[in-house]
């Protein structure tokens, strides 16, 4: 059977962001496109060391390298807060195993700088990627979210995801938190 379809604004592009960048705003990319049903939005870290730099086009490499047809994450949050649009939402992402109605969003970092898992987030990524999950919650309010590793199998069958089950760290803090928190400081305020 066909996934039924979410609901989505239709409309014109942001001329002012696509004039300054030369990309269609991220507001344009996310409600004035129709989509395919979204259930799931999935949080995940590059896995890198939060001392290093590591940009999207190096990421779309490893990726194509690993054989995908390019980057798996639909957005990816550098550092310095910048949301990237790397998938269109039209398509499924390969971020996470049998999720196609996922949403994955990834952020630069989640290794200290030993090289062990590490909530490295910066406060412009905490701030980026709550504005990012939100802006995708009032789109697709029957989503659920969650990080990488809470769709890890339920080993003991209690129907909760517990530490010692998971698979891998990622994203390396509880995505959950991300709607239980309050909203962290704007960076660019501070």
């Amino acid at each position: 059977g066909q996934a039924p379809q979410n609901r989505n604004r239709s409309g014109f592009g942001c001329f002012r962001c696509f004039r300054r960048t030369g990309n269609a705003c991220l507001i344009y990319t996310l409600y004035l496109k129709k989509v395919r049903f979204i259930n799931l939005i999935v949080i995940h870290c590059s896995a890198t060391r939060c001392d290093r730099s590591y940009t999207e086009h190096e990421l779309t490499t490893d990726h194509l390298r690993r054989g995908f047809s390019g980057a798996g994450y639909h957005y990816y949050i550098r550092r310095n807060g910048d949301i990237k649009t790397l998938r269109p939402l039209e398509r499924s992402g390969a971020h996470a195993k049998g999720q196609r109605y996922s949403v994955g969003i990834c952020y630069e970092g989640g290794l200290d700088e030993r090289g062990h898992p590490a909530d490295t987030r910066t406060d412009f990524q905490k701030h980026s990627l709550r504005v990012l999950v939100m802006l995708l919650l009032r789109d697709y309010p029957d989503s659920r979210l969650c990080g990488h590793r809470d769709l890890s199998p339920d080993l003991n069958r209690n129907s909760e995801i517990e530490p010692e089950e998971w698979i891998k760290a990622c994203p390396c803090f509880d995505a959950a938190s991300i709607l239980q928190e309050p909203p962290p400081p704007n960076p660019v305020s501070l």
